[in-house]
């Protein structure tokens, strides 16, 4: 990112992708987007989550919004899948992980334990 006109395009186009209402039952998927996570690489993980989830058709049944700080910079960019009241971190992502989340997790239901905070060494 070399300018804020270039940060201001990014939003922009993520606004028009990103919903912004949650609807009752609904899972949510939440970028970290503070100036941590977009300096650690969370711009190409909030695209890779909005374009799978929006390629795969689960856009009626999952959500994709950026949040700002989440408090565990040294672990940026992290991505947090809300279900019900389950919540996994996903921590040192980047688009390849974000794609893999989508397909296993937020498609098949399965957690990919590997990229979770509790699984990730400092």
């Amino acid at each position: 990112m070399k300018s804020m006109q270039e940060l201001t395009a990014i939003r922009e186009k993520m606004k028009a992708e990103i919903t912004l209402a949650d609807k009752p039952g609904q899972k949510r998927v939440v970028v970290g987007m503070a100036t941590c996570g977009i300096a650690a690489g969370a711009t190409p993980v909030l695209e890779a989550f909005t374009e799978g989830v929006k390629d795969a058709g689960l856009g009626e049944t999952i959500s994709v919004k950026q949040t700002g700080c989440v408090g565990i910079c040294q672990y940026e960019p992290v991505a947090e899948v809300y279900d019900g009241t389950t919540r996994t971190t996903y921590v040192k992502m980047d688009a390849e992980k974000a794609k893999r989340i989508v397909e296993e997790h937020l498609k098949g239901g399965n957690i990919v334990t590997e990229y979770t905070i509790g699984a990730t060494e400092v």
